[in-house]
């Protein structure tokens, strides 16, 4: 108990100091977090009447948002498995930092599940033996199943490894018999968030281009874009500001990795427009309507095209070993571009789009009320924060900066224990 009590501490401790930049930061996220604290009470006394939803369109940007946090919550698996399955030293010491992202994640996309819910506070209904959770029969069920468990296998990986770390006792062949099992079914259990995530939205006969098979193939490969490409940039961030040692062997397997999802993601959008355009059926109209407007509604068109024309270029881009080394310049603006144009990609191509036509064949346009924009930013500046002080206290803890006093003395390579 006095070895968690001091864990906390220092680590909390530790968390919470830094430079002007990094308080100008936590300042800045702590603004939207006031903000949003208002304006998620608005939401939560009146009701989702406050959003821009409609009848027509049933499904706000909080559900968008929640798609995208699962892409990079999951997509930490891919600085897990490389360091246990290929034993690559180098990333198995930067598994926590991929575990961290993937905890915070998972909670920042429970979050907007709450948003998205209206009345948070009815959230006990789903709870087993308390409410009536209508497992196997609602998809959503099964949502909230892989979501929390996946929560929760993340929650261990990090505790163990960070608390092993902060005494001093933390030695691979030494570890836990249950750890390994634990990592395992982590790095296992992280894609099924986009396949139930797609088969969730596949279920919903009302919205016909949400029914194809190639879905859960398209969030993976956005995940195994995006998530990589805010890995890319904490990890070049960390390696600037902190004494944490990473190669770029580990950043040049990330900027692969994204590179190849991009090429998979292209090959899944080619065969999807085709499937629907050639043909050229009523199928088609929401594609169509996204791609160029219908009779003067074209709101989503700018965005449509600026995201296609931003993974293609940064497709191109990241075929160049030159623009892939660039860890200066480059490379963080590719991943920078990547990581958004899928932020954009899930409101304003996958959702809100295609909820037209409506049945009578009514097309609508979804706009963001302000409130919502502000709960949404809300959210996201809750889950940096949380991700920017947890990283924090782990480097501490990586770098030998905060351990116990009773640890042993720090490697040279800035590591305890010696993986």
């Amino acid at each position: 108990m006095n070895m968690a009590l001091s864990f906390v501490k220092d680590f909390t401790l530790y968390a919470f100091k830094g430079g002007r930049m990094y308080y100008a930061w936590l300042l800045f996220l702590a603004f939207f977090i006031l903000v949003g604290s208002y304006t998620a009470y608005i939401q939560f006394t009146e009701g989702l009447i406050v959003t821009g939803a409609t009848d027509q369109v049933t499904m706000e940007s909080f559900f968008a948002n929640f798609v995208f946090t699962a892409h990079i919550a999951a997509a930490a698996v891919l600085v897990v498995a490389p360091g246990y399955f290929y034993h690559r030293k180098d990333l198995k010491e930067l598994a926590v930092i991929g575990e961290i992202i993937a905890m915070v994640f998972v909670a920042t996309g429970i979050t907007f599940v709450l948003f998205h819910m209206g009345r948070p506070d009815r959230t006990w209904h789903i709870i087993p033996l308390i409410g009536y959770m209508n497992f196997p029969n609602s998809m959503l069920s099964f949502d909230t199943i892989v979501l929390n468990v996946y929560l929760l296998l993340n929650m261990i990986g990090v505790s163990y490894i960070l608390i092993k770390k902060y005494a001093g006792t933390f030695h691979e062949k030494q570890l836990a018999i249950w750890f390994k099992p634990i990592v395992f079914m982590a790095i296992a259990w992280g894609p099924l968030i986009h396949i139930v995530t797609a088969f969730v939205l596949g279920s919903n006969a009302r919205v016909g281009m949400w029914a194809t098979a190639v879905l859960p193939f398209a969030f993976l490969s956005m995940a195994g874009a995006s998530g990589p490409a805010l890995v890319v940039l904490i990890f070049l961030l960390l390696r600037k500001f902190t004494d944490l040692e990473i190669g770029n062997p580990a950043i040049d397997l990330m900027a692969t990795i994204i590179a190849w999802s991009l090429g998979i993601l292209t090959l899944v959008f080619a065969s999807e427009f085709f499937t629907l355009l050639y043909p050229s059926t009523e199928h088609a109209a929401s594609l169509v309507y996204n791609m160029f407007g219908h009779k003067g509604l074209n709101h989503y068109v700018p965005f449509f095209w600026v995201t296609i024309i931003a993974l293609l270029s940064s497709f191109i881009a990241l075929l160049f070993r030159r623009v892939r080394h660039s860890y200066d310049r480059w490379l963080p603006l590719v991943c920078f571009v990547v990581f958004f144009a899928v932020l954009i990609e899930k409101p304003m191509i996958l959702i809100f789009p295609s909820f037209s036509p409506s049945p009578l064949g009514e097309y609508t346009e979804y706009h963001v009320t302000l409130i919502e924009f502000f709960n949404v930013l809300f959210v996201w500046a809750i889950g940096f924060m949380s991700l920017t002080l947890m990283l924090k206290g782990a480097v501490g803890i990586l770098t030998g900066q905060v351990r116990h006093h009773s640890a042993p003395a720090v490697s040279p390579s800035g590591t305890q224990g010696g993986i």
